[in-house]
């Protein structure tokens, strides 16, 4: 793999230190921030130029910044987001594309395109991002790194720019897992408890089927690997014996997650979109059109889809209970075809893509991306997922299940 740097990478919108403010758990590590995220006495442009310049600077770090600074990690700038972190390409109009280091003909996945690129290129150990529809696992699966969105609300979201608070988290990109498990400890507030051992590993049918055929037989082998533990059963399951609904996957998206994400950044940017006119870039433009368009009159019944969901998902998950599926069902697509005149691909991209990620979304579920595959060198990651509120035993389930593997990519190899 080429090497690159701060420049090269393209991976940085400001680069600058912040010395750690105490010495902690996490000395000796470097860290990015992603620009929808607060540094004090800096501008956060939310991905959008015309945004940076029109707000002041930031009067606090972010509390999730705060944390990490007291830990003993130290700060060595921001990264690039898309564009009102509206996005899964990576692809910014404003400040260009972040590299992906192990494909780079194509796109980094968004809209933590930066976070997911100096962790990918070797800059930083790890990044701060933020995920509402797969924002932190698609770059990460594309990536090849490690990535995390844990439960709804457990870190503190105070200085970071809303999105769609319903379903939006700050969360992790790493090099590894025990720097992930590290850092989100941190963050988490974690205390040393016994947690239960890994019981059951449920393979979700649904989100197999949206796969490639390639990603589904890179996979196969790390699946197999799953089912050699003893006393774990894996067991493959359907949505429907979840939750007891006769619901998919693309209605979890279409039904619930994309109609709050579209109605509450109506609620986060619209009014000053409306009021300032601001520049935007094509791909922002396409995709705010739904924003404008939205019928307001369906975000109940969206809302109550979603708690049905969760009080579901959350009635049938028990101690010791994993589900495991692939994070992104696509390879990385090339850099420059997801725009309007591929509108096919944009949509067969988002649509499927959405699906997998809305399952932990609507469901305010912990989720891992392990890098554990690649198909002719491109990145596959899978995904594990616990119940809410169980962040640290999926921490230390991964951990159990893959060890201490740098990358993963290695594992699982296919060249079609």
């Amino acid at each position: 793999m080429k090497t690159y740097d701060f420049q090269s990478s393209n991976a940085f919108a400001e680069r600058f230190e912040i010395a750690p403010y105490a010495s902690g758990a996490l000395d000796g590590l470097c860290f990015a921030v992603k620009d929808n995220i607060d540094i004090r006495d800096r501008f956060t442009s939310y991905g959008s130029k015309p945004w940076r310049e029109a707000h002041p600077r930031a009067a606090y770090h972010a509390v999730c910044v705060e944390q990490l600074l007291m830990a003993g990690a130290r700060c060595v700038g921001k990264t690039i987001a898309d564009e009102f972190t509206y996005s899964l390409d990576g692809e910014s109009y404003f400040y260009g594309t972040p590299v992906n280091p192990r494909a780079p003909d194509r796109i980094p996945g968004g809209s933590s395109s930066g976070s997911a690129s100096a962790v990918a290129c070797g800059l930083v150990d790890f990044a701060l991002g933020t995920d509402c529809g797969g924002s932190i696992r698609i770059p990460a699966s594309l990536c090849g790194v490690f990535g995390m969105r844990p439960s709804l609300h457990r870190i503190s979201e105070a200085g970071v720019l809303p999105f769609a608070p319903s379903v939006s988290t700050v969360g992790i990109l790493a090099q590894n897992l025990p720097v992930l498990r590290q850092t989100m400890r941190v963050l988490l507030r974690s205390r040393d408890v016994a947690l239960p051992p890994v019981k059951n590993i449920y393979l979700v049918k649904e989100a197999f089927a949206l796969a490639d055929p390639a990603i589904q037989n890179a996979l196969s082998e790390c699946i197999t690997h799953l089912g050699n533990f003893p006393n774990i059963t894996v067991t493959s399951i359907s949505l429907r014996d979840i939750t007891g609904l006769d619901i998919s996957l693309k209605s979890c998206n279409e039904d619930a997650l994309r109609i709050l994400q579209t109605a509450e950044i109506a609620n986060a940017i619209g009014g000053w979109i409306q009021e300032n006119r601001p520049e935007q870039g094509p791909n922002f433009q396409a995709g705010y059109r739904n924003v404008e368009q939205f019928d307001r009159s369906t975000m109940s019944d969206a809302l109550n889809l979603c708690e049905v969901l969760f009080s579901r998902v959350a009635a049938f998950t028990q101690p010791g209970d994993v589900f495991c599926y692939p994070t992104a069902p696509v390879l990385a697509p090339k850099k420059g075809t997801l725009t309007g005149s591929n509108l096919n691909s944009v949509l067969d991209y988002y649509d499927r893509t959405m699906a997998v990620t809305s399952f932990a979304g609507v469901a305010r579920l912990p989720e891992i991306s392990i890098p554990l595959a690649q198909v002719n060198g491109i990145p596959v990651g899978l995904s594990l997922t616990a119940g809410h509120y169980q962040d640290e035993f999926l921490l230390d389930a991964s951990l159990r299940l893959w060890g201490s593997q740098p990358t993963g990519l290695d594992l699982c190899s296919v060249t079609t």
